[in-house]
């Protein structure tokens, strides 16, 4: 049975109860690794300058209000982040790219019904609407998981 590293365990123990209890569970099936918890505000900025966040507004940064993140960025193990392609990828390059691209949309579905079964509203940031139309996002965040309101 997979289960978390020391890393991850660290890092998602400064999520909000129901993401930590979420994600213990979902690791009992799937193994996956937690890429960040709680971040401060300039840890944030930072995540936005280098174009892995779109606001300034993230669930990860933590306040008085918010002492535990509310978002927890989490991924299939072992984490492979798809590639960058050419406009002219070869065949290789798109079907590698296609099967790590499915990878991050396979586990969502699996955390999704998991978050379902233990009544955790969440939101993933390959969906951001939750409309379960993929196509209509503007940023894809894939490893990216916080609790709806």
């Amino acid at each position: 049975m997979p289960e978390f590293g020391a890393s991850s365990k660290v890092k998602l123990m400064t999520c909000h109860p129901d993401l930590v209890r979420l994600f213990n569970e979902v690791v009992n099936a799937y193994d996956c690794q937690v890429i960040d918890g709680a971040r401060t505000e300039a840890d944030q900025e930072d995540k936005v300058k280098r174009g892995f966040s779109k606001t300034l507004d993230s669930k990860h940064v933590v306040s008085q209000e918010h002492p535990l993140s509310r978002a927890a960025d989490v991924a299939p193990y072992p984490v492979v982040w798809p590639l960058k392609l050419d406009a002219y990828p070869t065949p290789a390059e798109l079907n590698q790219y296609v099967h790590t691209i499915g990878r991050f949309y396979d586990f969502h579905g699996f955390v999704l019904a998991t978050a379902n079964l233990l009544g955790i509203k969440i939101r993933w940031g390959g969906d951001w609407d939750m409309d379960k139309d993929f196509m209509d996002q503007t940023f894809d965040d894939l490893d990216h998981f916080e609790l709806a309101e």
